[in-house]
């Protein structure tokens, strides 16, 4: 592992200056979490050692970047910088230099300098361990230290992830992506108040204490949250707008979920934020007419006011930006889904 002897006591990345002391940091990030799930958990006794964190530090709501998906506010944490600056505006896009539907999983897409790396580059020791292989490219991201994820446990490399033989450092196997042991899955299928989410947020605070136990500053924030997206009934609350706009209207779209990942069992590449590509320019006023006019679609943008509303990258955007109420999800096609 490649790392200076020097320390720096403050290091700078995308025009943020950052004071580093002598002590571990360890910023957790929870996949999916919301404040439903830790204030059910707090209540009930299940999490004493977070209680003792916010009693003596500070329990805080930040803002979050849109879209709210996984990629993006990974991206924003680690960098510090919204998308607009860090480039990562989805989990999947519509690459506009190659016309491809693409993942936006590679590094390559990054814009801008993590944070890790510059406290690599600082004389810092830095770790990074995720849960899903499509993140730990992006944080690796010139990373001079050691960066694996718990789904490609078992296949690490002292020359690509700067570790070996993490499943006897850590005493179990890798585990199966769709688990608890891997990341959150457990509450895209349970309530707060649902046992197995208790159980699971009681583990991780039976590791916030061995944390605290070395020493450590520690942060934890989420990714994001997750809503029911269903009818009464129970069936999925969808507006399909391909397939809508081309009875409506008669035009052919492309609508882009920038949801979209490898990981389809959590969500069927279903969200509440999507880009329209729309290839005759005249046809915008009249799609961004009728999509405000439907129940469940809560906000249209045109690219340049998405940019600068919402803090995302201009040339990495469809024409239309379409955003639904939280119990609502868009898609393209029922085929397709």
């Amino acid at each position: 592992m490649a790392i200076t002897s020097d320390l720096q006591a403050t290091f700078e990345v995308n025009g943020i200056s950052y004071q580093a002391g002598s002590h571990p940091v360890v910023v957790i990030c929870l996949d999916g979490s919301a404040n439903a799930y830790l204030d059910a958990a707090l209540a009930k006794d299940r999490m004493p050692n977070l209680k003792s964190m916010i009693l003596q530090g500070s329990r805080l709501d930040a803002r979050g970047a849109l879209p709210s998906f996984t990629n993006v506010n990974n991206a924003s944490i680690v960098t510090g910088v919204p998308p607009l600056q860090h480039g990562i505006c989805g989990n999947f896009f519509l690459d506009p230099s190659t016309g491809q539907e693409v993942m936006m999983n590679d590094a390559s897409y990054l814009r801008c300098q993590t944070i890790m790396s510059a406290a690599a580059r600082a004389g810092r020791k830095v770790a990074v361990v995720t849960a899903k292989e499509k993140l730990r490219d992006i944080f690796a991201h010139q990373l001079e230290g050691i960066a694996f994820s718990s789904e490609k446990a078992n296949q690490v490399t002292m020359e690509k992830h700067g570790i070996t033989e993490v499943e006897s450092l850590v005493g179990k196997p890798a585990p199966e992506i769709y688990s608890a042991e891997a990341s959150l899955y457990v509450l895209e299928a349970y309530e707060p108040e649902a046992e197995p989410s208790l159980k699971f947020y009681e583990g991780i605070d039976k590791a916030l204490g061995q944390l605290l136990q070395t020493g450590a500053s520690i942060g934890i924030t989420a990714d994001h949250g997750m809503n029911a997206k269903q009818c009464l009934d129970g069936t999925p609350n969808v507006i399909f707008l391909e397939s809508a706009i081309k009875e409506a209207l008669n035009l052919d779209i492309t609508a882009i979920l920038p949801i979209t990942d490898p990981y389809v069992v959590h969500h069927g590449a279903l969200g509440s934020f999507a880009v329209l590509h729309c290839p005759d320019a005249s046809s915008h006023p009249l799609i961004e007419s009728w999509c405000l006019k439907q129940p469940g679609i809560t906000e249209v943008y045109r690219k340049e006011i998405a940019s600068q509303k919402l803090e995302l990258p201009l040339d990495r955007l469809g024409d239309l930006v379409i955003l639904s109420g939280r119990d609502v999800v868009l898609g393209k096609t029922p085929a397709h889904h």
